[in-house]
């Protein structure tokens, strides 16, 4: 419970940062950081979730790209990075 908290903080102050709105991803990539996506694209959070990756408001989603946390979780990097760009798709269309 004290987790989802302190991810829901961290969702919430990157939600508030005008710069993540300004600075869209073009295309998601597994050697960009957790942070960097979830800034950028707040709607990604529930796509990381999803897959089992539930530390991406932890200190170490700051300098582990995607592909690292994939790896350290057991997920499949090539589906998580594809269901990340339909999110970010489905949310500009």
């Amino acid at each position: 419970m004290a987790k989802d908290i302190k991810n829901q903080r961290f969702l919430g102050s990157l939600r508030d940062s005008k710069e993540s709105q300004r600075e869209k991803i073009k295309k998601i990539t597994k050697e960009m950081s957790l942070a960097e996506v979830i800034q950028k694209h707040p709607e990604t959070f529930d796509v990381f979730s999803k897959h089992g990756l539930h530390c991406v408001g932890c200190a170490v989603a700051q300098f582990e790209n995607i592909e690292q946390g994939a790896i350290a979780h057991g997920i499949d990097v090539d589906k998580l990075v594809e269901d990340l760009n339909k999110a970010v798709k489905k949310k500009k269309g």
